[in-house]
């Protein structure tokens, strides 16, 4: 199985989207983390099952909250690019490729 490796910016998006549903519910916030675990996982498992999305990316929609997990497939890892938001612009997080 390939590594999974996580840009920096989107460690902040996750971090963010932590605090900001644990300021407005406990359970919101670990079941948004809780979520966000599980789709990694199946990103991480098996990424071809997703579909394509922007610049080559793919992208793992969350099923109970408005984000989506934006990753690539390279030859040794998979690298996640962005936790984004669904209300976000897209693209925005084109740069970090």
């Amino acid at each position: 199985m390939k590594q999974l490796a996580y840009h920096p910016a989107a460690n902040d998006e996750i971090d963010a989207a932590y605090i900001w549903y644990a300021v407005r519910s406990a359970q919101a916030a670990d079941g948004f983390f809780e979520e966000l675990f599980l789709t990694v996982k199946r990103v991480h498992r098996q990424p071809g099952l997703f579909p394509g999305y922007f610049h080559g990316t793919r992208r793992a929609v969350l099923d109970h909250y408005p984000y989506s997990v934006v990753f690539r497939e390279l030859p040794r890892k998979i690298q996640i690019i962005a936790v984004a938001h669904a209300k976000r612009r897209p693209n925005y997080w084109v740069n970090r490729l």
